[in-house]
């Protein structure tokens, strides 16, 4: 036996010789995962490993139990991110200090182990040394992305250790897309730590904001619903020759668009996920709507009006008639979080402007923190600012850009 393996053995006897002696039969409780595996977990937890790309964490700082996490399976949280394009006047405009909204509410997560991340898998000596009272894992999230045999055998070595896994499906997770999968990974979140009103409330206040934008656009006809082109700006994309990414009729964000604000998605490609698209493409859809979401970066609407690698693509409508919107900086975007209703209403304004004139887009966001949060107004700004949302304070369509 390697040296490796023999200090990982020793790892997992430590690790459930204390639990034996810290838990009895009594002093467990029963959670009800996504799998429908009624899991048992400790009545009183007080030490968490988590692997998700933020919503694990946000709900345990919306609970008030964010004190419990001794290691995460991202490299999100340790991030403060910047981004820069050039313009066609040779100027550049940066964004700076961009991070997961876990991290501005809770610094200390950037210094917490990574026993877990996008393609390298899971370590497991690492995460026995942690002595977690459980494990709770999103599959869908970016470190087991897909539902394939690798991520299978990754779970089944976590749940090797002995330790209690609490596995959620993240929304990308399933076959078909549906709004609702977010909302039960919250109250199972909610269940793990016995706070199943708060998690309850905060369910409920996120879908609340979904159907108010589903409720004003319901009843648009069919053939007054613009066509909507999700363009991700990546710079991988155009350093293989195309103008950038976009989704399928079977994505998530498709589903979205289509179920919850009643717009067509441009890109009426069946099958796969993302799909690379040429400035030919572009053109030829001339969508209605751009909406620029996180794609290898920020990208925001000057961007796409003033960079020199889009000077050929300023004859769309969408440019023209300035409909043309950035979403909330979100990095390591696989599973949606707390913050998707805000995606959501910010789609929504800018494809059907009439409908939510009375919304205050900048005072809305700030209104969503404070509730899902709990925190105060100046704490919602700088969750808003981190989120590169600052160009909601100005007129629609701008960017502020520093």
């Amino acid at each position: 036996m390697s040296l490796k393996k023999k200090t990982l053995c020793v790892a997992i006897l430590a690790f459930l010789c204390i639990s034996s002696i810290a838990c009895g039969a009594d002093d467990l409780r029963t959670v009800t995962d996504s799998r429908g595996t009624a899991v048992q977990v400790p009545e009183k937890i007080n030490r968490v490993v988590s692997i998700s790309d933020g919503l694990i964490e946000g709900m345990m700082i919306a609970l008030g139990v964010e004190d419990k996490l001794v290691g995460v399976g991202s490299r999100t949280f340790q991030e403060i991110d910047n981004y820069t394009y050039p313009t066609n006047s040779g100027q550049e405009y940066s964004y700076k200090d961009g991070m997961n909204t876990v991290s501005y509410l809770r610094p200390a997560i950037m210094k917490l182990p990574v026993v877990a991340e996008y393609e390298a898998g899971a370590n497991l000596e690492s995460m026995a040394a942690l002595q977690p009272d459980v494990v709770i894992v999103e599959m869908g999230s970016c470190t087991f992305w897909a539902n394939d045999e690798t991520s299978q055998k990754a779970l089944s070595a976590i749940e090797s250790l002995g330790i209690p896994v609490v596995v959620l499906y993240g929304t990308d997770y399933y076959d078909e897309p549906d709004i609702t999968h977010l909302w039960n990974e919250i109250r199972i979140i909610g269940q793990v730590f016995n706070k199943t009103e708060r998690a309850d409330e905060i369910a409920d206040y996120l879908e609340s904001q979904t159907e108010l934008v589903s409720d004003k656009t319901r009843d648009i006809p069919e053939d007054d619903r613009p066509k909507v082109l999700y363009f991700g700006l990546s710079p991988l994309a155009r350093e293989e020759g195309a103008a950038g990414n976009t989704v399928s009729l079977k994505s998530f964000e498709s589903w979205a668009l289509e179920k919850i604000v009643h717009a067509k998605n441009a890109f009426q490609e069946g099958s796969g996920y993302w799909h690379k698209i040429n400035a030919e493409q572009v053109l030829a859809l001339d969508p209605d709507v751009i909406v620029l979401p996180t794609d290898w970066g920020y990208h925001p609407t000057r961007e796409l009006t003033e960079a020199p690698y889009y000077k050929n693509l300023q004859e769309l409508k969408a440019i023209k008639n300035g409909r043309v919107v950035s979403l909330p900086w979100t990095p390591y975007d696989c599973a949606k979080r707390l913050e998707y209703p805000i995606e959501v209403m910010v789609i929504a304004k800018a494809v059907y402007p009439e409908k939510f004139q009375d919304t205050d887009l900048a005072e809305w966001i700030l209104d969503f923190y404070q509730k899902v949060y709990q925190v105060d107004r100046e704490t919602a700004k700088g969750l808003r600012s981190i989120q590169w949302l600052d160009w909601t304070v100005e007129e629609p369509g701008k960017t502020a850009a520093s």
